[in-house]
């Protein structure tokens, strides 16, 4: 054994300088892209969210498929049908009166879904670092991965439908020639929101 060890060593002696550039190339291989991120996104704001939002809504679908996340796959579905027809909707010229509530009412609807599990998530996670889910006769695991599955669609359906309502927001606004550089997307579909309730209501008492 001692042989073997000795063998060993001098078959790779001289690595742990080798080992120590490919650590210094992957850390300044991340500080180049984190530098070039930045610019992308200082330069070409537009470009640079609809490349990550399309990256963050398509990847994760490889990974269900490869390991087999039917649940998630299904949410994934049903949330990708009514988003691809609200984005539809938001897209079109010229711009439906109702297109703007419907935009604000669904994705205002998902925020407050995602806000709800991220919050049951969390408190999930808490109790069972607390061991208070020993008194529901839970197991650890059981009760860890329940709390951080909903912590995950939370965060990234969360994050997922505010990058589409901006997108949408954005959309909408230039429709209509209403938008500023110191407008905000979220502001932009509210004020559309309103526009449109009050032409409805206008309609509704002629």
């Amino acid at each position: 054994m001692r042989v073997e060890h000795a063998r060993m060593h001098a078959k790779h002696r001289g690595h742990e300088a080798m080992h120590a550039e490919m650590v210094l190339i992957l850390i300044a291989t991340l500080v180049v892209a984190q530098l070039l991120l930045v610019q992308w996104k200082q330069r070409h704001p537009r470009s640079y969210n609809m490349v990550t939002l399309f990256q963050m809504w398509v990847v994760p679908l490889y990974f269900t498929v490869k390991l087999h996340w039917w649940r998630f796959l299904v949410i994934w579905i049903l949330f990708s049908a009514v988003t691809a027809f609200v984005t539809f909707r938001a897209t079109r010229k010229p711009l439906v009166q109702t297109t703007p509530r419907l935009v604000y009412k669904w994705f205002l609807l998902i925020y407050k879904i995602s806000y709800a599990t991220g919050i049951v998530g969390y408190m999930a996670v808490m109790f069972t670092l607390f061991g208070l889910n020993l008194l529901f006769k839970i197991k650890p695991e059981d009760a860890m991965d329940f709390g951080i599955s909903l912590l995950f669609y939370g965060l990234y359906y969360g994050v997922l439908e505010r990058d589409f309502a901006e997108m949408c927001a954005d959309y909408m606004a230039s429709t209509i020639g209403w938008y500023s550089d110191s407008t905000s997307s979220a502001s932009a579909a509210g004020v559309l929101w309103e526009r449109s309730r009050h032409v409805l209501t206008a309609k509704r008492r002629w």
